[in-house]
């Protein structure tokens, strides 16, 4: 059964009684990171694992996300800041205890490619907030493993429109 949650503002991330920060490296430029978190939602299940569904509600305001074990949410997105931040609000889900849910992705360029950090900010009764706590380190094992998944599909891209780009060397003799 479907559960509406606290709605809360994007200071959650800050003030949340339970808040799980998970950092990671690309080789990708913020941009494409960027792209592939908010622009190509329905592309997650695609190299975060934990994803089996992801598309956009609400002409792109919103999101619809299932994971593997059968948790769904209805997601409000919160701030879309190219290249610099992708964070979104749960405001429906089957979970159960959560009473508030935000995430956080913030990229920061990091030599030719991008520190990604991931900010999960919760509330709710003593019990979740204690299982929230205890999941660190299976939710930050998903969460390396999806920026190692989406480091290899962007790097993959890239080749492929580098080999697109190449034309033929013109021999100057032709000419």
């Amino acid at each position: 059964m479907a559960r509406r949650l606290r709605p809360v503002g994007l200071d959650f991330i800050e003030v949340a009684p339970t808040r799980l920060v998970f950092s990671g490296r690309t080789t990708a430029a913020p941009e494409d990171v960027y792209r592939a978190l908010a622009e190509e939602v329905e592309g997650w299940p695609r190299w975060f694992r934990a994803v089996t569904l992801a598309r956009p509600t609400h002409g792109g305001a919103g999101r619809e996300v299932k994971l593997a074990g059968g948790v769904r949410f209805q997601e409000t997105i919160m701030a879309a800041d190219p290249e610099r931040r992708y964070a979104y609000r749960v405001d429906e889900t089957n979970a159960p205890g959560i009473q508030a849910l935000l995430e956080e992705w913030r990229l920061t360029p990091s030599g030719s490619g991008t520190h990604v950090q991931w900010t999960f900010a919760a509330d709710g009764p003593t019990p979740v907030r204690f299982a929230l706590t205890a999941a660190r380190p299976g939710l930050g094992h998903s969460f390396r493993s999806a920026v190692r998944a989406l480091d290899l599909r962007l790097a993959a891209r890239r080749r492929t429109a580098d080999q697109g780009n190449q034309t033929d060397p013109v021999d100057p003799v032709d000419q």
